[in-house]
C-alpha cells in the first residue's frame, strides 16, 4: 500500500489529511506533529484562549477521535530530524518511516530576541504555540507591567488582551509607525488611536536596546535611553518559514520552501503548503502567513496527490481582533499608490488600496459589508470608483454590477 506522510500537524497538515480521506484516498496516511496535542487553531491563542474565554478542547480543529476513525495515524509529540529523498524516508528518533508522497506543512517559527540583549531571560515570551501562551498566561494579572516589542498584528493583539485584563502596557516599535510593513498610515492611525483609548503606551521610532535582569527580566533600556521596569516581555518581531528540514534535504528554497503552482517542491515526491511554502502568484512569488491560505493550499496539494493536476490560485484574506474591533483584510496591498478612506459611525471604517486606479486590497474595521464587497471585487479582477468608495453615504453594492 502507498504511504503518504505529512510533517506538521497544524492547520495545513490537518486540512491536507482530511481532504485526502474525504476525497476517497485509500493510501496509508500518517500525520506527524511536534506538539503533544492534536492539531489546533492558532489565532485564538493570543485572544480568546489567553483571555480564558476558550477551553483547550475548543481549540482543536477536529476531535482527536477523527484521526483514528478516518484511519489516519496521528503521531503527536514526535520530532522529525531528517528527510532522505533518495530513500524516501523520514527519521523519527531511531525509526525510519517510508513515504511515497511527503507533504511539508511545517509552518513557521517566531523570531526571538537575541540572547546578547537579554532575550534568554526568564519572563521573555513569544506568541506562537500553545506552550508559549500557557507559559505567559499566569503573568496576565491586573497591575502587572508588560513590555511588548513589535507593533505588528501579533504585538497589537497581545496588547489588547493585556489592556483588557488591567495590565500596564508599553509597546515599542522600531519603525516610524505601527503596522508600517503591512498597512497604510490610515490603518496605523486607526489602531494607534484605538490602543491609546485603552491606555496602551505606544512608542514608535523606538527600539529595544537591552533587557535587564539576572535570571528573570526586571527592566528594559530603550533605544532612546529610557529605562522601564517590567514584569515580563512579549516579543512580536515576526516569524520565519520553518524550512530547516527541507534545506537539509536539499530542496530548493525561495523565502521558504519553493513550490510550483500545484504545490510540488523541487523533488517530485515532496510537496509543501502553508506558512512554510512560497508559490507563484501573478507573475511573481509570495508566501502567505494566514489560516485561509494554509487550508486552501493544503487541500489543493491533497487533490494533486490524488491526481487532479490543479493549480493553486490564492485569494488572500486575513483578520485580526483587537478589543471590540474586528479587522478584516481582503487582497494584498503591495505596490499601492493611493488609499481611499471610508469612515462611518463609531469605530466603523475601511481603507481601500489602489494602484493606478486598480483596486488591490481593503482594510475594513467593524465593516463586514465593505469587506465582502471589496473581496468580491478583488477576486473578480474588478475595481471600484474611488468617489463612491469615499462617500460613506453611498451604497457600495452597485459596484458589484459595474
Amino acid at each position: 500500500m502507498r504511504h503518504i506522510v505529512v510533517i506538521g500537524a497544524g492547520q495545513a497538515g490537518s486540512s491536507c489529511v482530511a481532504k485526502l480521506r474525504n476525497g476517497g484516498c485509500e493510501d496509508a496516511i500518517t500525520l506527524i506533529g511536534a506538539e503533544p496535542v492534536p492539531p489546533y487553531q492558532r489565532p485564538p491563542l493570543s485572544k480568546a484562549y489567553l483571555m480564558g474565554d476558550m477551553a483547550l478542547e475548543r481549540l482543536f480543529l477536529r476531535p482527536e477521535t477523527f484521526y483514528s476513525e478516518s484511519d489516519i495515524t496521528l503521531r503527536m509529540d514526535a520530532e522529525v530530524t531528517a528527510i532522505d529523498p533518495a530513500r524516501r524516508t523520514v527519521t523519527l528518533g531511531s525509526e525510519a518511516l517510508h513515504y511515497d508522497d511527503l507533504v511539508l506543512t511545517t509552518g513557521s517559527v517566531p523570531r526571538r530576541l537575541p540572547g546578547s540583549i537579554g532575550g534568554d531571560l526568564n519572563g521573555v515570551f513569544v506568541v506562537r504555540d500553545l506552550a508559549d501562551v500557557d507559559a505567559m498566561a499566569p503573568h496576565f494579572q491586573a497591575g502587572k507591567r508588560v513590555l511588548i516589542v513589535g507593533g505588528g498584528y501579533i504585538g497589537l493583539e497581545a496588547a489588547s488582551v493585556a489592556a483588557k485584563l488591567g495590565l500596564e502596557v508599553t509597546l515599542v516599535e522600531m519603525a516610524e509607525r505601527i503596522l508600517q510593513r503591512v498597512a497604510a498610515p490610515q490603518t496605523s492611525d486607526y489602531f494607534r488611536d484605538l490602543h491609546h483609548s485603552h491606555g496602551v503606551n505606544i512608542l514608535e521610532s523606538t527600539g529595544l536596546d537591552r533587557l535587564i535582569g539576572e535570571e528573570t527580566v526586571t527592566g528594559a533600556v530603550l533605544s532612546d535611553g529610557t529605562e522601564l521596569s517590567v514584569d515580563f516581555v512579549i516579543a512580536g518581531v515576526g516569524i520565519a518559514p520553518a524550512a530547516a528540514l527541507a534545506e537539509a534535504a536539499g530542496l530548493a528554497l525561495d523565502n521558504g520552501i519553493k513550490v510550483d503552482a500545484q504545490g510540488r517542491t523541487s523533488d517530485p515526491h515532496i510537496w509543501a503548503a502553508g506558512d512554510c511554502a512560497s508559490f507563484p502568484y501573478r507573475g511573481g512569488r509570495i508566501r502567505l502567513e494566514s489560516v485561509p491560505n494554509a487550508i486552501d493550499q493544503a487541500e489543493v496539494v491533497a487533490e494533486n496527490i490524488m491526481g487532479a493536476e490543479k493549480e493553486y490560485i490564492a485569494k488572500p484574506w486575513f483578520w485580526s481582533d483587537q478589543y471590540d474591533v474586528k479587522l478584516q483584510i481582503a487582497g494584498l496591498n503591495t505596490g499601492y499608490t493611493d488609499v481611499v478612506s471610508r469612515v462611518g459611525a463609531g469605530q466603523t471604517a475601511s481603507f481601500w488600496y489602489y494602484r493606478d486606479g486598480d483596486l488591490l486590497a481593503v482594510d475594513a474595521m467593524n465593516d463586514p459589508r465593505a469587506y465582502m464587497i471589496g473581496k468580491r471585487l478583488i477576486e473578480a479582477g474588478k475595481t471600484a470608483d474611488p468617489a463612491v468608495v469615499g462617500d460613506p453615504a453611498a451604497d457600495l453594492k452597485p459596484l458589484l454590477q459595474a
